[in-house]
């Protein structure tokens, strides 16, 4: 029986190739490459490549995404949760995130989990500010404006800027606290 931290080793590299060379470069030489494995060291815990790259969608989607929202939602505060969630949404591997959402145009077991893991980070972010602002209208607004923000950043074509990222995050921040949601009127419709 295979260990875990061994296997996990295995899941970290291939979010690091798709992170660096996007989802064309998760290549089985590539990641024994990377390892200092042989194909055989990777055949002896997955059944195949089949096999591992599911597993490392699940890694990505139970580990790394929903059991990080797990635990942002045990913060009792919500302004507090929804800075904690930001700094998670900064620290993210978004070249990884964003060779995931490319494959998930052509995988429809990517695709539900990438639809799963946008749900949970817009809900999770809708609920706060829900709790903060009392209005459904102006929380899913806010919710929107924060995840078409990641899902935007990680799509770009441009060279990654993490400092500007986290000047439009501060943006976003402000127009919270400042109140402008308020300027938004309700819609019963949503």
């Amino acid at each position: 029986m295979p260990t875990v931290s061994h296997r996990e080793v295995y899941f970290e590299a291939g979010l690091e190739i798709l992170a660096e060379a996007g989802f064309g470069g998760l290549k089985l030489a590539e990641l024994c490459g990377r390892l200092g494995v042989t194909t055989g060291s990777f055949y002896h815990y997955f059944a195949n490549w089949s096999a591992y790259t599911k597993e490392l969608v699940d890694h990505w989607f139970k580990g790394l995404t929903v059991g990080r929202v797990q635990q942002l939602r045990a913060e009792p505060d919500p302004r507090r949760r929804i800075d904690a969630t930001i700094q998670v949404g900064l620290s993210l591997p978004h070249g990884a995130d964003a060779a995931i959402r490319a494959w998930s145009s052509m995988d429809p077991t990517v695709a539900a989990a990438q639809r799963e893991i946008d749900l949970q980070r817009y809900q999770l972010l809708r609920d706060s500010a829900v709790e903060l602002l009392g209005n459904a209208r102006q929380a899913q607004l806010f919710a929107n404006w924060a995840v078409y923000l990641l899902v935007g950043y990680e799509q770009a074509m441009l060279p990654p800027d993490t400092d500007g990222l986290e000047w439009i995050v501060g943006q976003l921040l402000e127009a919270l606290d400042s109140g402008r949601f308020a300027t938004v009127p309700d819609d019963a419709s949503t």
